[in-house]
């Protein structure tokens, strides 16, 4: 098996005195891990950094087997961030739970796509953490477990969605949801339109939402959480008031 294109490296971790296994998100061949030869030198390291862009040529004898790969970064990657220490643990934060979330040697084209517009953002600092919620959106979605934010569940209405069934992953109208309302997950308003404004705590309820539904279809049925880098994710966020 043989592929050449970009990639963004998720991790990275030592491998015997020199080398390196990088997990890498390609767009067309999925998540795959990699040896890379000479990946712990000092000349490597900085380009196998958690979101990293690089263009891989993988090599592996069969499927099944651990391939090997050749890095050739692409632009400054997350050096261009090293002054913001707070898009540093975003960018981490989703390298983990693309890391987590995706099968290996699957495609999911959109997933790629959603942690490329995610890295675009994090030069933003008033922008990233709500894309950091659509990015996780569109994690679920690629995964097969979309959200169904078109009407409500209840009456079939598109107007005054403010909540989404924590059990179905479907939006819910005011007026039907409000005798359940401590049950039912908030739905920020970013998310149904790109006109609408962030209030104060629309992010902590667009991560609620987003955490939720990874919890509940990706990481609880392989009996994992969360990863611990979206909850120190969230921590920061809270801390300077983000949330």
């Amino acid at each position: 098996m043989e592929f050449h294109e970009e990639a963004f490296v998720l991790s990275a971790r030592g491998h015997g005195d020199t080398g390196a296994v990088v997990d890498l998100l390609t767009e067309t061949h999925g998540r795959h891990a990699a040896y890379v030869a000479g990946g712990a030198s000092r000349k490597m390291k900085p380009h196998l950094q958690a979101g990293a862009r690089v263009i891989v040529d993988y090599r592996a004898r069969t499927s099944d087997h651990l391939g090997s790969a050749r890095l050739e970064p692409v632009g400054e990657g997350p050096s261009a961030l090293f002054d913001d220490s707070l898009a540093l643990t975003g960018l981490s934060a989703a390298a983990a739970v693309a890391q987590g979330a995706l099968p290996e040697r699957e495609a999911h084209p959109g997933a790629f796509l959603a942690f490329e517009a995610l890295m675009g953002a994090f030069a933003i600092p008033e922008v990233w953490p709500a894309i950091f919620v659509r990015f996780e959106l569109g994690l679920l979605e690629d995964l097969g477990f979309g959200l169904d934010l078109s009407s409500c569940a209840v009456t079939g209405t598109a107007d005054d969605l403010v909540w989404v069934s924590p059990r179905t992953g479907r939006a819910v109208s005011s007026d039907a949801g409000r005798p359940y309302a401590d049950k039912l997950l908030r739905l920020p308003p970013f998310l149904l339109g790109a006109q609408a404004g962030l209030r104060d705590g629309d992010v902590r309820a667009g991560l609620d939402l987003t955490g939720h539904f990874l919890e509940q279809f990706v990481f609880h049925p392989h009996n994992r959480p969360l990863p611990p880098a979206r909850v120190w994710m969230m921590d920061k966020l809270a801390e300077v008031g983000r949330l």
